[in-house]
């Protein structure tokens, strides 16, 4: 395991249970998907990747509010 990678799953590991079951799943999602989709990836959507990445490291997330709206908008 590289140690960036290992940094990640320690920091998860501080986070409650439901965080740390949401996290997991989309880690699950992109490690399942990764070889066949990275490749693909045009400019502009790795340039976007890496604009989303910056927001989350300045804890730019939007709030919980909006997104239990929006699951429950479409019945999640």
């Amino acid at each position: 395991m590289t140690k960036i990678l290992d940094r990640a799953i320690a920091k998860a590991r501080t986070l409650s249970e439901e965080d740390q079951d949401a996290l997991g799943a989309v880690l699950l999602s992109l490690a399942e998907e990764w070889p066949s989709h990275v490749d693909d990836l045009d400019e502009e959507t790795r340039a976007a990747i890496r604009e989303g990445l910056a927001q989350a490291k300045r804890g730019e997330f939007v709030p919980e509010q909006d997104i239990q709206a929006l699951w429950k908008r479409y019945g999640l």
